[in-house]
């Protein structure tokens, strides 16, 4: 009996390799590539990119795509990489061994992950609908999609609209349906297969009669005077921000399990170029589609994302040869994708309970099983018969508002918290405050004028309060007593701007650096703590921007009002992390807790380097160097082995072979 259990356990809870600390490993560096892409390459890349494309159909919407995946999707993915596999830890115990105050931050990740996951679920329950359908002949769909969508699938009675008159709610929402719809509660009981059925139905799109007027549609039409229209850059940031997956957690999550000196950031680039190459693929293989049903942007509305899964696809694979092999292809690749995602995003919240305490004392399988459990429970109110309304509610706002926002404090916290102590030191509490102050009021005065006035009264403010706030802040800070690099040393005001500037974003990637770009590993660029504060930042708060007053005129709609409530939840969660620290506390073990204190150690990279369990970090003597003239703060860094060499940012980079350990 004893055999049989072991080769039960075998099979169903294998053991994994583990690192020096005993933390659990991938098997190889591309189980974690496939494992990431598989969490990424979703649901969005196959049905929302086609729709956001034929919405701004032309040749021009690759301009602001590519703008935004390298100004905000590489640098925020290389974020989320980079702190998990140095750290050791998915989000929250990430965070909080970058700054304790940022807990919130990476408790909110896991929180973004987790409720988007409760949706999903009901999504890939609809897809296996009409999977199970795709074995009729005729399709029971052929000649009666919406019917068949709405009626059939959905089975959610139509709401009764509420009023909204002179800028008051007359009345709300209300929906006569609250059952559950017994299939798609019935259906909740890798990554190869999609790429191949991607290729395979590339083919066929293309192939389609008048395939080649849709795929001109995309590729072929130039409108460049739409680039002047704010829409298609909120909506390729989206696209960007959206198929990716940033601000779930699962990077983090995912990475944490690395070999601690993997290639991080060239991980990130082969993950972020292949879910382009791959939601590229899928575009042309619907305009292919697009072009066989004489579909046009301009004589139709709009196209969303569940109409090119459920609506759009279906129609037209009812209408060619073998109708039922390619609809169960099609509905094949869509449930495998959404699998995957939903495995990664789930991931993100058993990580987070493995890294605490409870880790400890409860085995990765049964809080796996917990999670799933209590997860089922709660994603009952999404199969119900108003669940259709309140997915769309909650993914809506979810996308909109509450990953856009835990994104842009995840970049703030890196290049505005990380190592503050330093700045302080340096500068004086006076100056760093008036220049944090001047750059937030920039972003919500600029973004909230851009939308009530005009984008560039907008940016006109924005920029006006920030070299405002920089200048004042130059003018009551003190001079720097440290090392600064060689191009900043030219003057006392040059340091000043390098120290409220550009010291906490460049000091993070010196600091990780020295983990992940040991060999010939590649390293995070020099402009890359720069670009996260000052480029993707700024972007995050415009599409922010958008969330309000888009809730404002569904403000008599109780689902909307519950979608927004509940991804609202992540501004608490900030907060609460920010200023109260310790009610997070629980979720990072006893033996981990305090090592996200930084000593006061201005110009002197700190390695990030985990211990094993009951051993003390070591640490060298860094004293204050406020009072220290830069030679003897230059020497001070030499006798910790910090010999140093200019890069082109005109920052001294520290050598490996002996950094400061915390």
């Amino acid at each position: 009996m004893s055999k049989a259990v072991n080769i039960l356990k075998t099979i169903f809870v294998p053991s994994t390799p583990k690192a020096h600390d005993g933390r659990d490993m991938w098997p190889s560096r591309l189980s974690f590539v496939l494992a990431a892409m598989g969490g990424c390459v979703g649901l969005g890349n196959i049905l929302r990119y086609p729709s956001q494309v034929y919405n701004n159909y032309g040749l021009q919407w690759f301009v602001p795509y590519f703008i935004a995946l390298f100004l905000l999707g590489i640098p925020a993915l290389i974020l989320e990489i980079t702190i998990g596999q140095a750290y050791r830890g998915g989000s929250t115990l990430a965070y909080d061994h970058m700054q304790k105050r940022l807990k919130g931050v990476g408790f909110s990740l896991v929180y973004n992950g987790h409720m988007i996951v409760l949706y999903y679920v009901a999504i890939l329950a609809w897809v296996m609908t009409y999977l199970r359908h795709s074995f009729k002949s005729p399709l029971p769909w052929e000649g009666s999609n919406d019917e068949f969508y709405y009626g059939s699938v959905i089975r959610n009675p139509d709401p009764v609209q509420g009023e909204i008159s002179g800028g008051s709610v007359v009345s709300y929402t209300s929906y006569p349906g609250t059952g559950l719809v017994g299939e798609t509660v019935g259906w909740y009981f890798t990554m190869g297969l999609p790429i191949i059925t991607i290729i395979i139905l590339l083919g066929r799109g293309v192939s389609l009669p008048n395939a080649s007027r849709g795929i001109r549609l995309a590729w072929a039409t130039w409108r460049g005077d739409t680039l002047a229209n704010g829409q298609i850059w909120q909506d390729a940031c989206g696209q960007i921000f959206f198929s990716i997956g940033l601000g779930m957690g699962y990077f983090t999550a995912y990475a944490s399990y690395n070999n601690q000196h993997q290639n991080a950031v060239q991980d990130a680039l082969i993950i972020v170029c292949c879910n382009s190459l791959i939601e590229i693929c899928c575009g042309i293989a619907m305009f292919g589609v697009v072009g066989f049903l004489g579909m046009d942007p301009n004589e139709g509305p709009a196209l969303g994302s569940f109409a090119v899964a459920f609506l759009t696809f279906p129609e037209a694979v009812a209408q060619m040869p073998g109708a039922q092999f390619w609809s169960f292809l099609f509905f094949t690749t869509l449930m495998v994708l959404g699998f995957s995602s939903a495995f990664a995003l789930t991931d993100t919240t058993i990580t987070m309970i493995c890294d605490s305490n409870f880790g400890k004392t409860w085995r990765r399988p049964f809080v796996s099983t917990t999670v799933i459990i209590a997860s089922f429970l709660l994603s009952m109110l999404f199969a119900t018969e108003f669940g259709y309304y309140l997915l769309d509610a909650a993914d809506r706002w979810l996308n909109n508002f509450s990953l856009v926002w835990t994104v842009a404090c995840e970049c703030m916290g890196a290049t505005m918290i990380y190592r503050y102590k330093d700045v302080v030191g340096l500068v004086g509490w006076t100056a760093y405050l008036v220049f944090t102050a001047a750059y937030l009021l920039a972003l919500v005065l600029g973004v909230a004028v851009g939308h009530a006035v005009h984008p560039g009264a907008g940016a006109g403010v924005g920029f006006g309060i920030f070299f405002v706030g920089l200048a004042a802040a130059v003018f009551l800070a003190k001079a720097p007593n440290s090392n600064p690099p060689p191009f900043w040393r030219r003057s006392v005001l040059l340091e000043k701007f390098y120290y409220l500037m550009f010291y906490q974003g460049y000091q993070l990637s010196l600091d990780l650096n020295l983990v992940i770009a040991r060999g010939k590993n590649w390293s995070i660029p020099f402009f890359w703590g720069a670009l996260l504060r000052y480029i993707s930042v700024p972007i995050l708060a415009i599409i922010l921007g958008f969330a309000f007053p888009g809730f404002h005129s569904v403000r008599n709609d109780p689902l909307h009002i519950l979608g927004f409530t509940a991804a609202a939840f992540t501004m608490f969660f900030v907060a609460i992390g920010f200023v109260f620290p310790r009610y997070f506390v629980p979720f990072i073990p006893v033996e981990k807790r305090g090592q996200g204190h930084i000593p006061y150690s201005p110009d002197i990279a700190v390695a990030v380097i985990d211990v094993a369990e009951g051993q003390t970090p070591p640490r060298a003597d860094v004293e204050d160097s406020g009072s220290m003239s830069g030679k003897s703060n230059e020497k001070k860094g030499s006798e910790l082995g910090q010999d140093r060499d200019s890069n082109q940012f005109g920052v001294d980079e520290p050598v490996e072979r002996t950094p400061e350990v915390r």
